[in-house]
């Protein structure tokens, strides 16, 4: 460890899974306070954002990374504790919000320097917690991967989640010509509208498919975010424009199953998916530029914002959890650690 430290503990405590299941298996634990190497910096976390990744890793379906920590979370934000020797970017004291592989439950956790990345203006470290993960999961997979742009029509599934209040947000400010969401309840559907949306569709009461072709005039959607797959994946193909995007974010909804593919040719569709966490530091960290060049000025204006639902102590992780289990969420679920350092 750097000499340039503050006063650390040998041992912190954080959040496990015991055993993939319910909320319940997320129980506290002490572990060894990580140290960070040469370009790594330790974070004293304050709080931690609760991403789908979280719940499908503690129902043992997503596994962690090679060399990642065992402990869920995704992104975090916190003060910096101590700075590899290496580290250039920080130092001892300032706050920051980081994406990792791992670790984010707990009171101490380690991050490459060029995942983590100073606080924007005007963010408090509550709403920085609920950025890294979904703003950079929203920019990789939209903008990047499915190449949105101005004009497009999109259809954003999950409406009310972190990753789809965030889709919504930035579809709107980089000037999408129509906004379609799914949503689950009249909250949700209040909600959407209100960040932005111009369709919201109750998917219990409505088929999301009918009504994107009504409310597009039968062009369909040019760039389809999907977190849900199951049955919805050739729905999405009846949704989508000629030459549309669909982008597979999550699996929530379970595997396609009788799946005909002629609507893929027919309509001349491409169908991508990707995941953020399994990526190298410096694949985050061109991410990070972009969010920074993009998406920071919005963050500065006020324009976009993290939109936190609710906060838990990190003793009842299991709470929040069974929120985001329950889909009663609007926005993110963050979970502090630290109650006065945010203050």
């Amino acid at each position: 460890m750097s000499e340039h430290t503050t006063t650390i503990p040998d041992t912190m405590t954080a959040v496990e899974i015991t055993q993939p299941g319910g909320p319940e298996v997320l129980q506290p634990t002490t572990r060894p306070v990580p140290k960070p190497q040469p370009h790594e910096v330790l974070i004293r976390v304050v709080a931690a954002g609760v991403n789908g990744p979280d719940i499908m890793q503690r129902k043992g379906q997503y596994a962690p990374p090679p060399g990642a920590s065992d402990i869920p979370g995704l992104e975090v934000s916190g003060i910096v504790a101590a700075v590899g020797a290496d580290v250039k970017s920080f130092k001892v004291g300032d706050h920051v919000a980081a994406l990792i592989p791992g670790g984010g439950y707990a009171e101490y956790c380690v991050a490459h320097e060029t995942n983590a990345l100073p606080l924007p203006p005007g963010l408090s470290l509550i709403e920085a917690a609920a950025l890294p993960e979904t703003f950079m999961t929203v920019w990789l997979n939209m903008f990047e991967r499915g190449q949105f742009k101005a004009g497009d029509i999109i259809l954003i599934h999950g409406g009310a989640s972190g990753i789809g209040t965030t889709a919504t947000m930035l579809a709107k400010a980089f000037g999408a010509a129509k906004i379609i969401t799914t949503v689950g309840s009249e909250a949700h559907h209040e909600a959407s509208l209100k960040l932005g949306a111009d369709t919201a569709v109750l998917y219990k009461e409505a088929d999301f498919v009918e009504v994107t072709k009504e409310v597009t005039d039968g062009h369909g959607a040019d760039i389809i975010l999907d977190i849900v797959a199951g049955d919805y994946v050739a729905r999405n193909y009846d949704a989508a424009a000629m030459n549309g995007r669909i982008v597979q974010i999550g699996v929530i909804g379970g595997a396609a199953k009788e799946l005909n593919l002629f609507p893929m040719l027919s309509k001349r569709l491409t169908h991508i998916g990707s995941t953020l966490r399994s990526r190298s530091p410096e694949e985050k960290a061109a991410l990070i530029k972009a969010l920074t060049e993009n998406v920071w000025p919005l963050l500065e204006k006020g324009s976009v914002k993290p939109q936190v639902c609710k906060t838990f102590p990190f003793e009842k992780a299991g709470e929040a959890h069974q929120m985001m289990d329950d889909s009663k969420h609007i926005g993110k679920v963050v979970l502090i650690m630290d109650e006065e350092a945010h203050r």
